[in-house]
């Protein structure tokens, strides 16, 4: 089954259509150009400029936000998965990011990540074996962030705060795996988001127990003391080891607090560089 949008436009699922037409063969990796280094973000931060390079800048993000809009409208309802790059396929995280990318997609939902290797292939990887959409957005970095193979739809973006954007813009949950300051950025900037009232209180949950309890006693015994967050910001995070009680509640919450229902999806228009995701760029 796999969501999608009635005439209303209200967010649907359809049970009769499988959740992503599949690529003519699913067990083949996909193969994506690698990130090339480039100089833009840098010269963005360095202060004032000329009045024309800086509408030029302007002008690039506002293309490099249209094309991702573009791309990634008809993705379906999507959760976000974060995490780090570091863990290879030996790792146990990597097994349980792989699981939890099944159990998503199996749920009709779309993963997206950050599109690079580690624990972003996992999810991307085990929501592919199951026959569901996986997407990658991933960045261009000085040290080249290769897009991992398991992506049927992959954005590269320039700027780190253009991609933050995508990956939420089109998500009703995020589900941080371990990580580092990359995945910790993610986790904070979105539960900021969410405190703040910029986006719906949607699901964020972090898997692994053992790995992220520390982090939360020190919201929940330093911050919280100190009076810099309440006790909701503590609770809207949730813990678990359990892919399958991630997705639980992540369906639970899409379904009954968001209005989620089964039916058939919006159809793309090719002319508005909406093509099918059929693995093509």
């Amino acid at each position: 089954m796999s969501f999608g949008a009635n005439a209303k436009g209200i967010a649907t699922v359809n049970e009769k259509q499988p959740p992503f037409p599949p690529a003519a063969d699913r067990s083949q990796s996909s193969v994506w150009p690698s990130s090339t280094r480039d100089p833009a973000e840098r010269l963005l931060l360095q202060g004032p400029h000329k009045r024309r390079h800086e509408l030029r800048q302007a002008l690039r993000i506002f293309v490099e936000c249209l094309r991702g809009f573009r791309a990634l409208h008809f993705v379906g309802p999507c959760v976000t998965v974060f995490g780090s790059a570091r863990f290879d396929p030996s790792h146990p995280f990597y097994a349980l990011g792989e699981e939890l990318g099944t159990r998503l997609a199996e749920a009709g939902l779309t993963v997206v990540t950050g599109g690079g290797p580690g624990l972003m292939e996992a999810a991307n990887r085990g929501a592919r074996r199951a026959g569901g959409r996986s997407i990658g957005c991933n960045i261009l970095l000085p040290h080249e962030q290769k897009p991992n193979p398991y992506l049927d739809r992959m954005v590269e973006f320039r700027y780190f705060f253009v991609r933050k954007l995508m990956l939420v813009k089109y998500s009703y949950a995020f589900v941080a795996l371990p990580g580092g300051f990359g995945t910790l950025d993610e986790i904070f900037e979105t539960a900021v988001l969410i405190q703040t009232g910029k986006v719906q209180g949607f699901p964020l949950v972090l898997l692994g127990v053992d790995f992220w309890t520390p982090l939360v006693d020190m919201l929940r015994h330093r911050l919280l003391p100190a009076g810099t967050i309440d006790p909701g910001d503590i609770d809207r995070i949730r813990l678990t080891d359990s892919p399958e009680e991630a997705v639980a509640l992540i369906r639970d919450a899409v379904i009954h607090d968001f209005g989620l229902t089964y039916g058939p999806r919006a159809k793309p228009r090719w002319y508005l560089g909406e093509g099918r995701h059929d693995g093509s760029q």
